[in-house]
């Protein structure tokens, strides 16, 4: 095993003890120095609040939201570099996490082998991001640019690309179904994203939201 790096530190923050031990076995390999290991975001705040590494390595869905750490630790240790590791595809956890501040966001499927590499990217100043995830990216800032008319919508709406794509669907009139099988996302994926847009609009009925958003696309 190559000698640890004592400048390539990282807290590993993730609730399953067989994860943490493969992450240390993959990053010991790649020359880092795992200095902590936690299971829950509070801890990873803490640990990285004290020992101050230079990544802080963490599961999205751990116990108390890694996300929600994330976005603590880039507030207080801000030259932490913040990645987060996951199986989550979902278009809201990536630009969740990355409005948080993390540098990078890695599929818990990737090649082991290639998790320090990747490491060193961010620490050079990279982002870190699989290429089936980077052309998502993308399409958020060339959405956010074709809906400049909807700034009328309330200041924290913040609709993420997928809800906006199911908001105009709502806006033509499609079926749950039927926005299901547009997007090819299942029934109760689409409903979930109708419960959250009516959330961030602040409306009870799939009707206000259709107004809310028409009034919004023409102020």
């Amino acid at each position: 095993m190559p000698v640890a790096d004592p400048e390539l530190r990282v807290v590993i923050a993730d609730d399953h003890s067989a994860t943490r031990t493969a992450l240390r076995h993959s990053l010991g390999n790649g020359g880092f120095q795992v200095v902590a290991e936690v299971a829950d975001a509070a801890a990873a705040v803490e640990a990285v609040r004290s020992i101050h590494p230079e990544v802080a390595l963490l599961d999205v869905h751990m116990p108390g939201n890694g996300i929600a750490a994330a976005d603590e630790i880039t507030h207080r240790v801000p030259d932490v570099a913040v990645v987060m590791l996951t199986v989550s595809r979902a278009d809201d956890d990536l630009f969740d996490a990355l409005k948080a501040g993390a540098r990078g966001y890695l599929l818990k499927d990737m090649d082991p082998d290639r998790l320090a590499t990747a490491l060193r990217a961010v620490l050079a100043g990279e982002t870190a991001l699989p290429r089936s995830l980077m052309s998502r990216v993308i399409r958020e800032f060339h959405d956010r640019d074709a809906r400049p008319r909807r700034k009328a919508l309330p200041a924290d709406a913040r609709l993420s690309s997928r809800e906006w794509q199911v908001a105009d669907a709502l806006e033509k009139g499609l079926t749950t179904n039927e926005i299901a099988d547009l997007l090819f996302i299942t029934d109760n994926t689409v409903r979930s994203h109708i419960a959250s847009i009516l959330r961030k609009l602040r409306v009870t009925s799939r009707d206000e939201a259709v107004r809310v958003i028409r009034e919004g696309v023409h102020k």
